[in-house]
């Protein structure tokens, strides 16, 4: 039953550290492999580079919640998040877009 989750490639989970500028301070960020994938794929799907999408995510989070307790988690679960179908639908981006 798990051999197809054990027997993943072990590039997926390899570590990778981005530097990305950030409500204007550069800052590292370390996710798997597998991860960034997905962040390349989210921030396509927006029209935007990976640092761009990462940048406006974190700004709207701060706008909706104040603080962000871990970055890197909260980046894992929009992964997550993406993967279920939870995507923004046209209106919305046609509103981003608009703005």
């Amino acid at each position: 039953m798990c051999r197809v989750f054990a027997a993943q490639d072990p590039e997926g989970y390899r570590q990778i550290n981005r530097s990305i500028r950030i409500d204007g301070h550069s800052t590292s960020i370390q996710l798997e492999a597998t991860f960034w994938a997905l962040l390349d794929e989210i921030a396509e799907s927006q029209n935007l580079t990976t640092p761009k999408f990462i940048s406006k995510l974190y700004d709207e989070a701060i706008e909706i919640n104040g603080e962000i307790p871990n970055f890197a988690s909260m980046l894992r679960t929009t992964c997550a998040l993406y993967l279920r179908g939870h995507r923004p639908s046209m209106e919305q981006m046609l509103k981003r877009e608009a703005a």
